[in-house]
């Protein structure tokens, strides 16, 4: 009997808890400003810039394109497609490529993109900076190629599987090529 009324005496405690939390939340409540007085959510003028972005049909083109470069050669690369961001557009393995070059291409091809630069030409600032190698996502090994428009980087192309840097990114070159014509 005991029990039953502490449990009681408790569940209205709770309850006059409750009550008296919701009268003051509802005394406290601030009143609605005035419409004038909000804020638009609109950025607008210095605020914003637009973009441009490779469409995932450009990039699926431009992968088919690079595999095909390296197939005329008999060479079994895997290709990246990466954004301005470095999100993974597209990926495509060719028949016979290494287990290592899917993950290598999309690194080139980011790492292109992040300095809108070759990767054959940043292999080279590693003299004078070798910790950008440490730099996660990267690769500093040529295979990797921005895309550009109007200077600007608005992808990049990873290939890795040849025998040679050099021709990765000849056909990595060979996917951007094909967005120009």
């Amino acid at each position: 009997m005991k029990k039953k009324f502490l449990l009681g005496t408790t569940a209205a405690v709770v309850l006059a808890a409750g009550t008296f939390g919701a009268v003051s939340a509802n005394a406290t409540a601030p009143a609605a400003a005035p419409a004038a007085a909000v804020a638009k959510a609109d950025a607008q003028g210095d605020n914003t810039r637009q973009t441009t972005h490779l469409t995932i049909e450009a990039a699926t083109k431009a992968a088919q394109a690079t595999l095909k470069a390296a197939e005329k050669e008999n060479q079994r690369v895997s290709v990246a497609v990466v954004d301005r961001n470095g999100n993974t557009l597209v990926t495509l393995r060719g028949d016979g490529a290494g287990p290592q070059s899917y993950e290598s291409a999309v690194k080139k091809a980011y790492t292109a993109v992040s300095w809108n630069a070759p990767t054959s030409e940043l292999v080279k600032r590693l003299t004078n900076a070798p910790t950008l190698k440490d730099i996660p996502g990267t690769l500093f090994l040529a295979g990797g190629a921005p895309v550009t428009a109007d200077g600007a980087p608005i992808a990049g192309i990873g290939v890795a599987g040849a025998p040679s840097g050099d021709l990765d990114e000849k056909f990595a070159q060979a996917g951007v090529a094909s967005l120009n014509g």
